[in-house]
């Protein structure tokens, strides 16, 4: 009988499985997303780095802005119904005197009764007041407007910039480690499947943490800037009809159908 046959026919030692499983799992535990992170230079590392900070402050703006546009919209409903019911503008004011201006609607209105109150008794004593009580209250409500149009907007230019942005940074952590990888082929001189797919299979994953950085931050700004129009054109419409009614003491529409 041939001896190498026999040799071939006998099980592997312990050892020698021991050896080869332990070989498997070093190969795989030496890929990954963390193997990379640890393998890459200063520049792959401030790369990620950033995509970090630009997922924690696009987070913190939906959490905070989206948190705020709920409770907005809420005590924004209740002042209209309110307001739309109250027997006389006096009822309004002595309500937002108690529960004070906490939305865009209810803040809008104390300013606007307010130029009208502070017209009617002062008349036009400075530049900024000067011309007819109707337009007095015309420029306060266009001011208060933009105003509250600029709080509501605020930070979503960083949204907008984050979900442009991240694509492209994980996209250049990827082409940087791919150059190193390339490197490394050409240092070695292997370019077999396994010595390549390892290295830029690492390197594409910060092109995955760039998108995972910039769809939340896309889809955050797509709501909240939908949200701020709707209420905006809401609350322009409103501030016509709040200068209708403080200008003519009559309403474009009857109680309760404004909200």
């Amino acid at each position: 009988m041939n001896p190498s046959a026999v040799a071939a026919s006998l099980p592997m030692p312990a050892d020698s499985a021991q050896v080869s499983t332990t070989a498997t799992t070093t190969a795989g535990t030496e890929l990954g997303f963390v193997h990379f992170i640890g393998q890459t230079d200063a520049v792959g590392q401030g790369l990620f780095v950033i995509l970090v900070l630009m997922s924690l402050v696009s987070w913190i703006l939906i959490l905070t802005k989206g948190v705020a546009l709920l409770g907005r919209q809420q005590r924004s409903r209740a002042f209209l119904k309110a307001f739309w019911n109250a027997d006389s503008l006096e009822a309004v004011h002595r309500q937002i005197q108690a529960q004070g201006a906490a939305d865009p609607f209810s803040h809008l209105t104390a300013h606007a009764m307010q130029a009208q109150i502070h017209h009617a008794r002062f008349g036009a004593s400075k530049l900024e007041e000067a011309g007819s009580a109707q337009e007095f209250l015309t420029r306060t409500i266009k001011k208060v407007l933009d105003e509250i149009t600029m709080d509501m907007e605020s930070g979503l230019s960083v949204l907008a910039t984050i979900g442009a942005t991240a694509p492209f940074v994980g996209l250049f952590g990827t082409v940087w480690g791919v150059y190193h990888a390339l490197l490394a082929i050409g240092a070695t001189g292997a370019g077999t499947l396994d010595k390549v797919a390892g290295p830029v299979g690492e390197a594409l994953i910060m092109t995955g943490v760039g998108l995972a950085v910039a769809i939340p931050a896309v889809m955050g700004y797509n709501w909240l800037t939908r949200s701020n129009r709707v209420w905006g054109a809401r609350l322009d419409a409103f501030a016509f009809e709040l200068f209708t009614f403080l200008s003519t003491g009559q309403t474009l529409k009857g109680p309760g159908k404004s909200n």
